[in-house]
């Protein structure tokens, strides 16, 4: 595992991952461990805007669907260029999921030298992320978050998912940068799939 890292950080350099998937799929539990093991900063596109709405005491998201595109290109196509990221590579968490926001993160991105080289989507079934919903919304684990409010609200985000952000998977896919992971196991397990893939990537990067 660790040398299967150290040719993944070498091949990464200051460059970006971005996670996707449905909402419960694990994008950021995976991210944090991600960027904890490649020495990487996180960015979740979902607790930046939080904080901005709160901070701005604007509601554009509580009803499950995405952040207006003019929005969050102010608010968090920012953070590529913050000094503090800069000789770090950075791993993040559906940075840019509605379609045609991809050309711009691609492209502010690789100006700040964080070049997009690789994008994960966690692959799980709607039934299965509601059925983790449901058991979070009974556990009470999913904090007070407006989004997260009833399984009305979670349904708007699948089908927010399934008509912009599916499309923006399509363009990675095009361009050859998406991996596919197995959602639905162990934590442990969608990690060491992560890790396993992004390594064949690096290799790839070789030939």
């Amino acid at each position: 595992m660790e040398d299967k890292i150290s040719t993944i950080k070498n091949w990464l350099g200051t460059g970006s991952i971005n996670l996707f998937g449905l909402p419960m799929s694990g994008k950021d539990t995976q991210g944090i461990k991600l960027a904890k093991a490649l020495n990487a900063k996180f960015l979740s596109s979902g607790m930046i805007i939080r904080a901005m709405e709160e901070s701005n005491q604007k509601n554009y998201t509580g009803k499950g669907n995405l952040l207006p595109t003019s929005l969050f290109y102010e608010w968090v196509l920012p953070y590529f260029e913050r000094k503090d990221l800069f000789n770090y590579p950075l791993v993040l968490s559906s940075i840019g999921r509605w379609h045609g926001e991809e050309l711009q993160v691609m492209s502010v991105a690789a100006g700040a030298n964080h070049e997009i080289k690789a994008v994960i989507v966690l692959n799980i079934s709607e039934a299965d992320v509601e059925k983790r919903f449901k058991e979070a919304k009974s556990l009470n684990d999913r904090g007070s978050r407006a989004d997260d409010k009833s399984l009305e609200i979670f349904k708007t985000r699948l089908q927010e998912f399934r008509t912009k952000t599916i499309p923006v998977l399509k363009y990675y896919h095009d361009l050859n940068l998406l991996i596919t992971v197995n959602g639905n196991q162990t934590r442990e397990a969608v990690f060491n799939e992560i890790i396993d893939k992004l390594y064949a990537k690096a290799l790839q990067s070789r030939v």
